[in-house]
């Protein structure tokens, strides 16, 4: 289905541009509106690019136009759920701002110790270090095989510049991570940190991010959540109103079709739930109905959660940091649930023919999207065996679960943690692990402390390599 798209720059959207997109589609008799799984907001085929939506300042991406991507990020996550420190909403809301001009590749921007926004669904992935203000940076372009890390941390204020760069340079010709590196090193002049150990991603059961929440001491956050993800208009512009009273600046969008509002004042959490109660806004769904990804607009993928779901209630089944998907099949998708149902297509010389359609499931490994490992558990199944599919799976889950070390290595499957010999900058604490080298330096990887020339300094501070001290650190 060709629907048009409104790009919102990394899920964040101001009250007041959320009741100008409202009123332009009220001006064109709708009734609703829906988020994307990249936190951009999807209009029906009945939305159309009239003189108004020309003059906007919004910007729409029309189903005949498929060059602009959104960026996600985690923002949504910072202050309600488990986060890295140094990275709060402003340091999320900077960085973002870097970013000028609609990005023509996916962008994630993202936090690893939070469960709600996917690391790696993009071409270009930025994920926090434990380093204030550096990120890894994970790429997978069109047409790649695999992802690969970019051997070098990237600085905050450096995010933009380096995308931008390496958008020009794959547009121009098909290229590999060594020689991106090579080309953005000699060409930008950048505030990189050499990586002195692998991107951890700590485990965290996937949250309940709906319902009326304490925020600090006097605040609180509300997520809402409509199960046919059809958002109406005349809710959404009366709730942009209270959003303006209360003086709330920001709305979140997430992956998973909802939004939230951080920084709902104490004294106004009585007004909030009157108008809910108001407008019959359910906000108790369990979080067996919470965890689903599907497609936007498409009514057999909700009619086949609804089935599922019901079924795993009536059994009493718990799914409690599970996450799933439904999908078109498409082995080169980036699925980012812990357990997959791909619906497959018919042949094309079979269409006119009435069958059954028939279903694949898949599983993350160790049901953790992050790993981005997925295996097929079984193929060409009939829809009425889906069910028993995944209560097997569930159980699978659980008893698997505590298996593996609650932190992950996001370059290795090690099962367990080792000790392991690196060498610390005494002034500024930076690492020096042999395993990495120090690119920044042009010093490859494997290149032992012993055999660094003696005029090797530190990276960050350019102290001498006499300052270096051993530290045996869990890798």
């Amino acid at each position: 289905m060709k629907l048009t798209r409104l790009i919102v720059k990394g899920g964040v959207i101001s009250p007041g541009e959320l009741r100008d997109i409202v009123n332009l589609a009220l001006d064109q008799n709708l009734k609703n509106l829906s988020f994307g799984s990249r936190q951009d907001i999807i209009f029906p085929e009945a939305f159309i690019e009239n003189s108004d939506v020309k003059n906007s300042t919004h910007k729409f991406i029309f189903p005949d136009n498929s060059a602009v991507n959104n960026i996600v990020s985690s923002y949504v996550s910072t202050d309600i759920f488990t986060n890295t420190s140094w990275l709060t909403g402003n340091k999320f809301l900077y960085v973002l701002e870097q970013f000028q001009e609609q990005p023509k590749l996916k962008v994630n921007i993202t936090d690893p110790k939070q469960q709600l926004v996917p690391l790696f669904t993009g071409h270009i992935n930025f994920i926090a270090s434990e380093h204030d203000d550096y990120w890894f940076m994970y790429i997978r372009l069109p047409g790649w095989e695999r992802m690969e890390v970019y051997p070098a941390l990237i600085y905050s204020w450096d995010i933009a510049t380096i995308y931008y760069y390496i958008e020009k340079l794959v547009a121009n010709e098909a290229i590999g991570i060594s020689k991106i590196f090579n080309i953005v090193s000699e060409t930008l002049d950048t505030n990189n940190r050499t990586i002195d150990r692998s991107l951890q991603i700590p485990f965290h059961p996937f949250p309940y991010y709906e319902g009326m929440n304490r925020l600090g001491i006097d605040q609180y956050w509300l997520g809402l959540y409509w199960r046919n993800n059809l958002y109406d208009l005349e809710f959404l512009k009366e709730m942009c109103d209270l959003c303006f009273e209360c003086k709330i600046g920001k709305i979140s969008i997430t992956p998973w079709k909802s939004f939230v509002i951080k920084g709902i004042p104490k004294d106004r959490k009585l007004d909030w739930e009157k108008f809910l109660g108001k407008k019959g806004i359910n906000i108790r769904h369990s979080l067996l109905e919470l965890n689903w990804h599907l497609p936007v607009a498409e009514q057999w993928a909700l009619e086949l959660k609804t089935l599922l779901v019901r079924t795993l209630d009536q059994f009493d089944i718990s799914t409690y940091g599970l996450t799933f998907g439904i999908s078109i099949y498409n082995r080169d998708g980036h699925y980012f649930t812990s357990i997959v149902v791909e619906k497959n297509s018919l042949p094309q010389d079979l269409q006119s023919i009435k069958i059954r359609d028939t279903y694949n499931v898949l599983y993350a490994r160790n049901f953790d999207p992050n790993t981005r490992e997925y295996q097929v558990h079984v193929q060409d199944v009939d829809k009425l065996e889906l069910p028993t599919i995944l209560i097997e799976l569930s159980k699978k889950y659980f008893e698997e679960l505590g298996s593996e070390t609650p932190s992950r290595n996001i370059e290795t499957s090690a099962q367990e943690n080792e000790m392991q010999e690196v060498y610390q900058c005494q002034d500024c604490l930076t690492i020096y692990n042999a395993k990495y080298g120090d690119l920044t330096q042009n010093i490859a990887a494997g290149t032992l402390f012993q055999d660094l020339a003696e005029s090797y300094c530190c990276s960050i501070c350019e102290a001498a390599k006499e300052n270096f001290e051993v530290l045996l650190i869990e890798m």
